[in-house]
């Protein structure tokens, strides 16, 4: 479908093939994510979330089945293909965010950017500049990442997620290592870009009360996909009804 962003079709992924160890830990997963949606994927540890998560992100490809980023059929495409379209269609947020600690927060912000085209330019700086100053961080563009808090370090994480204006981000447990009040600021400006961009965003988490500010749950357990339903728990734009 032309909004579709993602589109998993009877997906398998199984570990060990052809030896006496051979498991299968997910089994027939069929999940369609379309433009602007803000979807938290839930589950109990060991139930396939991050392989499944790796499959989403092209960082591992199905043992079986389809998986199509933008119309494109990924499982068709070589690796070098692959990695491009990772590159210009995915954005990343880890818990633990994952910076280059020997870089300034506007060049750990630039990297994806230069992964793609391979050297640095003005625009690349001003669109780092302009993503830090949305995340009210542009005084920090020049501090070297291990200097900030960790509430700022994972926002720019996020800044970095956004760099190429990707039409999908996955964010693995983001506001996992931060308090109360950093993780609603980093869900916040996730939530902001996915109303003003329409970037899609599928959450990892096993918080509670981040999964119900989202408008869609899907919850896997044992590798299947057991619930995928609407949150009639928000208002439509992430916010939650008892909150108001």
């Amino acid at each position: 479908m032309a909004d579709d962003v993602l589109a998993l079709a009877a997906v398998t992924k199984s570990f060990g093939i052809g030896t006496p160890v051979e498991v299968e830990v997910l089994h027939g997963l069929d999940l369609r994510l379309t433009r602007g949606e803000f979807v938290a994927l839930i589950g109990p540890s060991g139930s396939g979330k991050s392989t499944l998560l790796n499959l989403i992100g092209l960082l591992d490809r199905p043992t079986s089945g389809g998986i199509a980023l933008l119309g494109a059929e990924t499982t068709e495409l070589d690796d070098r293909d692959l990695t491009r379209l990772r590159g210009r269609s995915i954005g990343f947020v880890f818990q633990y965010h994952h910076l280059i600690s020997a870089f300034t927060a506007e060049e750990n912000v630039m990297m994806p950017m230069l992964v793609d085209r391979g050297f640095p330019d003005d625009d690349m700086r001003a669109r780092a500049h302009d993503l830090l100053d949305r995340f009210h961080l542009a005084p920090w563009a020049g501090q070297a990442v291990t200097r900030l808090s960790g509430g700022q370090q994972q926002r720019v994480a996020i800044a970095r997620a956004l760099a190429m204006d990707p039409a999908l981000v996955l964010a693995d447990e983001p506001t996992g290592n931060l308090d109360t009040k950093s993780s609603d600021v980093a869900f916040d400006l996730m939530r902001e870009i996915n109303r003003e961009r329409g970037t899609t965003f599928l959450i990892v988490t096993h918080d509670p009360r981040l999964a119900a500010r989202c408008d869609r749950i899907v919850e896997v357990i044992d590798g299947r996909i057991t619930s995928d339903r609407p949150n009639r728990a928000t208002d439509g734009d992430g916010v939650e009804l008892s909150r108001r």
